[in-house]
């Protein structure tokens, strides 16, 4: 079975990915901070019969992201990386001229630092994988000048260009930086509480990331609602 360790994975848009990649018969390995509701969605995922270990702790601590590495390598190796877990930098979100030095570090460590970590931690595993795949959860606010959403949309650019650049350095993987767009999620309500407006679930999004992963596009930044527009 493919071997797949996703950040983030207690809610959200991690808990759906690793959900639909449990139902194709993926082995997991889960990381979240919340130790109680990551044993929850690990017991629930290992309902579709595959092998999930999740292993609650901090992606800025390196020990943290051997020990995910190590769990993966027990279970075969490492043949997806998906960088899903993010900080915002201030809850709720502010202008630049209030937003505190230590949250944009804090965003910075964790949506750059930690997911180039954890990359350089799996590097070896996904490079024997036969389809050895990246991808770095991104967001709209990398590439549009949003007020408020500064440090955060920074912190993302910056992960697109280490997406991008990793793509170029490591022509045998697939790399792909994926913006899912507006989904109603904790993350979301976080950032702009006062913003009560619909939005997708993010288990509406997780069909442009499984096309991703059967198509095998070259590498590069993709928008998913545009790859759902295309089906």
């Amino acid at each position: 079975m493919p071997v797949a360790i996703i950040t983030g994975a207690s809610k959200g848009l991690g808990r759906a990915l690793a959900e639909a990649l449990a139902a194709r018969g993926w082995d997991l390995v889960l990381d979240a901070r919340g130790a109680e509701a990551l044993k929850e969605a690990a017991e629930s995922l290992s309902g579709h019969g595959t092998r999930v270990e999740a292993l609650a702790g901090d992606v800025t601590d390196a020990g943290h992201r051997a020990e995910l590495v190590a769990a993966a390598r027990a279970l075969g190796g490492v043949d997806l990386l998906v960088s899903n877990a993010s900080a915002l930098g201030a809850e709720p979100l502010v202008r630049l001229a209030e937003l505190p030095l230590e949250g944009l570090r804090r965003a910075l460590e964790v949506n750059v630092v930690a997911a180039l970590g954890l990359v350089r931690e799996a590097l070896p595993l996904l490079r024997r994988s036969p389809a050895g795949t990246v991808v770095a959860v991104s967001s709209d606010a990398a590439v549009e000048a949003y007020g408020t959403w500064g440090g955060y949309g920074a912190s993302k650019a910056a992960l697109d260009q280490l997406a991008a650049v990793l793509g170029v350095e490591e022509p045998g993987l697939r790399v792909w930086a994926v913006d899912p767009g507006d989904m109603a999620t904790e993350l979301y309500a976080a950032a702009v509480p006062d913003d009560d407006g619909p939005r997708p679930a993010p288990a509406t999004v997780v069909p442009a990331f499984l096309r991703l992963l059967d198509e095998r596009p070259a590498g590069g930044r993709y928008a998913a609602p545009a790859l759902l527009e295309e089906r």
